[in-house]
């Protein structure tokens, strides 16, 4: 089905003037209507004066949960995390993933991870971190697509990449958008090159040049007043099961067929294992497989921009997809309610799922690619 690309562009520029505007999700209440009784009432007993009166039932609330202090849950993967770390506007850095720039550095420091399709069939992924301040290399570091932006935007992050498609341009220049690029006039104040890969696959940024961006551009790094994180979470104590999901031990997302991503159950660690181009995904800085607790996969319409083969993939229209954690799944219907702001995923009851504490790895599939994911 095509979309209108102008008329998405005009709906962002003219959220430049309608900024603090959110989208309400009221749900209607049902009237309840009670009859007129048909029979005469039996009258109630008289109470004995001198009789002692029944005490009134007490209710105990829910204890509150009790953090030690200092820490808060993060709004990566509620987690609990140092105040100062979690309640600071993350950094959502643009990653690079073809064969050429591989093995990948520092991304397992990141909480949360999209992986979302580009021309040339390749796939791109966004790591989100918001504990980064002793990270010396993560990358390396990629241009932009004009959706990942509006992925990162629903986490109120800093969105870090290397260059952009032409297409990106009208939204980065919007001030809603704060955005750290390598082809900015301070990208060597921010970003490095490295001598053991080729160029353009060996651009990396640390966690000191993420601090130094935001001062350089004066971009605030606390998260809004009224922002309230992007995901529920379960507690650890009571975590998701989806008992009644179907088994989900090897997750194939449907259409990636460059890279060929596979994530594996372990249900010794509760984790599932990462693997891409017929190998385990390895974060080079720990040597050790990326894993994750919770996948999402996020079926989307889409078109192509051009001839070229850039993509034009909707991330506000919503659509059907997957939950999957503690082998097993679920299917969900996802949407947005406002261009952005965060997506929500609904369960088949029409209820906002939760997810388990950890990371969380999000899969963009192309919805012409729904029917081939595989889930065994």
């Amino acid at each position: 089905m095509k979309l209108k690309k102008i008329a998405h562009l005009a709906l962002c520029c003219a959220l430049v003037f309608l900024a603090g505007c959110s989208g309400n999700k009221n749900a209607e209440e049902e009237a309840v209507v009670t009859e007129a009784p048909t029979e005469t009432p039996t009258p109630e007993p008289t109470a004995d004066p001198t009789a002692s009166p029944e005490p009134e039932p007490t209710v105990s609330p829910e204890p509150a949960e009790v953090l030690p202090e200092g820490m808060v849950r993060s709004y990566l993967t509620g987690e609990p995390v140092a105040e100062e770390i979690g309640r600071r506007r993350p950094a959502a850095v643009m990653i690079n993933n073809i064969e050429a720039c591989l093995p990948h550095w520092g991304i397992s420091h990141a909480g949360v991870f999209y992986e979302a399709p580009v021309e040339g069939g390749i796939s791109r992924i966004m790591a989100i971190f918001e504990d980064y301040d002793q990270v010396e290399r993560i990358g390396s570091v990629r241009s932009c697509r004009n959706y990942f932006i509006f992925y990162a935007s629903g986490f109120e992050a800093v969105y870090v990449h290397y260059g952009q498609s032409a297409y990106a341009v009208p939204y980065l220049d919007l001030p809603e958008v704060n955005n750290l690029s390598g082809l900015s006039g301070y990208g060597d104040q921010i970003f490095y090159r490295t001598s053991d890969r080729n160029p353009p696959h060996n651009a990396y940024i640390s966690g000191q040049g993420i601090r130094e961006g935001i001062s350089i551009c004066g971009y605030s790094d606390s998260y809004s007043e009224d922002y309230d994180g992007y995901y529920q979470f379960a507690s650890a104590g009571e975590p998701e099961l989806l008992e009644e999901g179907r088994t989900a031990n090897t997750v194939v997302p449907g259409g990636f067929t460059y890279n060929d991503p596979v994530f594996t159950y372990n249900p010794e660690t509760g984790l599932y294992y990462r693997s891409q181009f017929g190998e385990a995904h390895i974060d080079e800085e720990t040597g050790e497989q990326l894993a994750v607790k919770n996948i999402l996969i996020q079926n989307s319409r889409w078109d192509y921009y051009d001839s070229n083969g850039y993509l034009n993939i909707d991330p506000d229209s919503g659509g059907s997809g997957v939950y999957i954690t503690n082998g097993k799944a679920i299917d969900v219907t996802w949407k947005k309610y406002e261009p952005w702001g965060q997506t929500y995923y609904y369960d088949s009851q029409g209820s906002e799922i939760t997810l388990n504490e950890g990371k969380t790895w999000v899969f963009i599939v192309l919805d012409s690619y729904a029917q081939d994911t595989q889930i065994s």
